[in-house]
């Protein structure tokens, strides 16, 4: 049964402030039309940008995951983003009057609160989902960061961090459906260590923290003098160093809530693919460069399948719309150098014809001995004689016009083509005929299988009429 696709019943919305910019911004999650996707809007500037949430749009992985498009940004996207594939939602427009996504506790839990409190409704369209294919992998041996998507008839997430940090260590965390998200990983907080958070105030990068919405890793000897500093930078009456190595702002919800949280930043950051998964993806030391990069090849590999065109299966065996008489008053071919038997179809975009192959081919004898193979290069003379058909059809007076190769490009060989099978060629023009010059792409096949493709460049060239003799 197909899965619909799916929005939220009514807009409800949330403030905060920004982690980096410490901006206070408002966050309206808003139901969407089917097909529309997750998108962020800048309600806060003129025309009210829209910003897709898009892989190709990440123009910073810095501190957080930052989307660019249509002269609007906005950053730290990466919890938003993974509380909606934790609702297993489609189609969401976000509102923001400000620069950032409010951090709220570090973690995706309220949002993921805000969402479930309105519901969520079924739209008419089917989700369609990306299945992994095989073994996608992604890789940055200086920081020694291993990704990799295997297939899986679900979404499963393994994830492992290592600091080289005695507080820290390697840590470990996993959900084996995406179902999970909300009891495993949702509530699970950012964190940091304390030397980054000592950087980043003397650099004024983190205007909005306040030591309620991050773990602070404490990784080094700390003075009394160095926490009484921190103390009064956050407004706070005192602060300490837990049994745990952390700043006892707060209590660790899971001992390995670290791993938990860099899951859930790769949830977030792989939802930017732009379509629902089904795969395993196993990570050692990710972070959001390293999860923006995979999931861009994630979106190459889609697009990869996506060109893939699911081929009609034609039956050879059907009524030809022209037999090898009439192809023979279009084509200059003949035997043994005529390589089509019948047409199927033929319109002004496009043409199907059928090559029979047989063990009578006089090629055969020197390919192989033994061991007969259709060879290539004649399967592509094949394809530009069904090609064509198509081109000559378009004049009037096709005896008079020859057809010449300019060019072959993308050409792939995916199976053998052996004696008894029988080819059937489509031919597409990739754009009109202009100036005699036809450019198509080719695919053959026997029964159900691709055995060859390619794109082809022709000429159409008129017959030089003989002047007659005195």
């Amino acid at each position: 049964m197909n899965v619909r696709q799916k929005t939220i019943k009514q807009e409800i919305s949330a403030s905060g402030v920004g982690l980096h910019t410490g901006a206070n911004v408002t966050l309206t999650f808003c139901p969407a039309p089917e097909n529309h996707g997750f998108k962020f809007q800048r309600i806060d500037l003129d025309g009210h940008p829209i910003i897709e949430a898009d892989a190709d749009n990440v123009t910073d992985t810095s501190r957080g995951t930052t989307l660019t498009q249509n002269g609007a940004s906005v950053s730290t996207v990466e919890h938003v983003m993974a509380s909606l594939i934790g609702m297993d939602l489609d189609n969401v427009l976000i509102k923001l009057d400000g620069p950032e996504t409010p951090i709220m506790d570090g973690s995706s839990i309220q949002f993921v609160d805000l969402l479930e409190e309105v519901g969520t409704v079924e739209q008419n369209a089917d989700r369609e989902y990306f299945t992994i294919p095989h073994n996608i992998t992604y890789t940055e041996e200086d920081r020694k960061v291993e990704i990799v998507a295997m297939p899986l008839d679900d979404y499963r997430f393994t994830c492992m961090i290592d600091y080289n940090s005695p507080v820290l260590g390697s840590q470990h965390a996993g959900i084996n459906t995406i179902a999970e998200f909300k009891k495993e990983i949702a509530s699970c907080r950012t964190f940091c260590f304390l030397h980054e958070l000592e950087y980043q105030l003397s650099h004024n990068l983190i205007k909005g923290g306040d030591l309620n919405n991050a773990i602070v890793i404490v990784d080094k000897e700390v003075t009394k003098d160095e926490l009484s500093h921190l103390a009064k930078l956050f407004n706070r009456k005192d602060i300490d160093v837990a049994p745990q190595g952390i700043l006892n702002n707060m209590e660790l919800r899971y001992q390995n809530e670290p791993a938990r949280h860099k899951l859930l930043d790769m949830i977030g950051d792989l939802a930017l693919v732009g379509m629902h998964l089904k795969g395993h993806i196993m990570a050692a030391r990710p972070g959001h460069a390293a999860n923006v990069a995979f999931a861009k090849k994630i979106k190459a590999a889609i697009k990869k399948e996506k060109n893939k065109k699911i081929q009609k299966v034609y039956d050879p065996s059907a009524k030809p719309l022209l037999d090898v008489v009439q192809i023979m008053d279009i084509l200059p071919h003949r035997q043994p150098f005529l390589f089509v038997d019948k047409i199927l179809e033929l319109s002004k975009n496009h043409v199907v014809g059928v090559k029979n192959v047989t063990m009578n081919e006089e090629f055969f004898r020197g390919h192989f001995p033994g061991a007969p193979v259709f060879p290539g290069v004649i399967q592509i003379e094949a394809m530009a004689q069904v090609g064509g058909i198509l081109v000559l059809s378009t004049v009037p007076d096709p005896r008079n016009y020859l057809t010449y190769f300019l060019k072959i490009d993308n050409v792939r060989f995916r199976a053998q083509v052996l004696p008894g099978d029988t080819i059937v060629f489509r031919c597409d023009l990739l754009e009109p005929i202009r100036r005699g010059i036809a450019q198509m792409k080719g695919v053959g096949m026997v029964g159900e299988k691709i055995v060859v493709e390619a794109e082809m460049m022709a000429q159409i060239s008129k017959v030089k009429q003989a002047e007659p003799t005195q």
